[in-house]
């Protein structure tokens, strides 16, 4: 197969999701003998971009601005120049900037865009269906678009996200790392461990876990709730605090916030939680936590439904049945045999299905 060459839009280069899948998958790009370029307004992923060998263009595609129209000239210079065979549109700012580019253009390259999200804004979010094919994470994504937008389903392919299983594996946690972490949360030892991992916010569920660790009444049980807190959800933190103390349960839940080692974490967790009362467009912690050999017990609906269907049915729950998610965790907690299979949601998968896409589409608009 011929080389290609690969454009990445995307709004910035730091830290997230969108962000690590797209220096991830340049890099994929560059070791196997195809160009990167990757356009953004910079950020801490900028120089992993640089170091594997890829090509990074500055531009301030990142502001929701008027300004931001008169970049589509920058843009269409740089198609004109660099000749890409594929142009791929990871967030709507950028998208709209590309669409005034692309306007402007004799010759344009295929042009692809990946749906992150159930967007709550159609209108603004319409720009990222304007494309020669759309990715969406998941068959609920896929579903959202179907939906929302005047669109063929032969024009959408979900490929599904992966986590890094050289990062999210089964490797022993080292006798430093138990001591360090029994040392800052000694509350936690020779506990059955219950692990939400989110952020800080009213839909991810936290207050359902809470009402969990109440309803277990077992002091086996120990809940962590591990993630960062945003200084707009303060307050909201604040309440879920007195709510824990209300219930009489503050020494079986810890707050952890942000950490650096959710991959030990994980491991060191019996049970791993996705609760989110929205339907999650995909549900990246679970393959993570699964990838790490940890059971999952999530809520029957979105991203988090379709991963655990195929890899761990038995952790799946009615959305917002509190007495079936009880005795769920109950009996997965006592089955030494109810194992999650191998996770399929690899990097390696999504980046390989991701190029033969762009293959098909390079064949067809020849």
């Amino acid at each position: 197969m011929s080389n290609l060459k690969i454009v990445q839009l995307l709004p910035e280069l730091n830290i997230g999701g969108v962000e690590r899948g797209t220096k991830d998958f340049s890099k994929f790009l560059v070791e196997n003998g195809h160009e990167s370029i990757v356009i953004s307004n910079g950020g801490v992923f900028e120089k992993d971009i640089l170091a594997h060998g890829a090509k990074h263009i500055s531009l301030p595609i990142h502001k929701k601005s008027l300004f931001s129209y008169f970049l589509s000239n920058k843009l269409k210079t740089i198609y004109e120049e660099e000749k890409p065979d594929i142009v791929h549109v990871r967030s709507r700012m950028p998208a709209w900037i590309n669409y005034f580019a692309f306007k402007k253009l004799t010759e344009k390259p295929v042009l692809v865009s990946t749906f992150h999200g159930l967007y709550s804004k159609p209108f603004y979010s319409r720009v990222m269906s304007k494309v020669d094919h759309m990715i969406a994470i998941s068959d609920t994504v896929k579903n959202y678009i179907l939906d929302t937008y005047n669109v063929s389903e032969n024009k959408i392919t979900t490929i599904p996200r992966g986590c890094e299983e050289d990062v999210f594996n089964q490797d022993d946690l080292t006798t430093e790392w138990l001591d360090q972490w029994y040392k800052e949360y000694p509350q936690t030892k020779n506990k059955i461990i219950l692990t939400l991992p989110t952020r800080i916010s009213a839909w991810k569920g936290v207050d359902s876990f809470i009402e969990l660790i109440s309803m277990l009444g077992d002091e086996r049980f120990h809940g962590l709730v591990v993630g960062p807190t945003a200084k707009s959800k303060q307050r909201y933190l604040n309440t879920l605090k007195n709510k824990v103390s209300d219930l009489g349960i503050s020494n079986k839940i810890t707050f952890t916030g942000s950490r650096s080692d959710i991959v030990n974490i994980y491991k060191s967790s019996d049970i791993v939680f996705n609760l989110s009362i929205k339907p999650e467009p995909f549900g990246r912690t679970t393959i993570e936590a699964i990838s790490c050999g940890s059971k999952v017990v999530g809520w029957n609906h979105g991203g988090t439904k379709e991963i655990l269907d195929e890899l761990y049915p038995s952790g799946l729950v009615p959305l917002n049945d509190m007495k079936k998610l009880k005795d769920t965790v109950i009996e997965v907690s006592k089955d030494e045999h109810l194992h999650p299979d191998k996770n399929t949601f690899t990097s390696k998968k999504m980046t390989e299905h991701t190029l033969q896409l762009y293959y098909q589409l390079c064949k067809t608009s020849s």
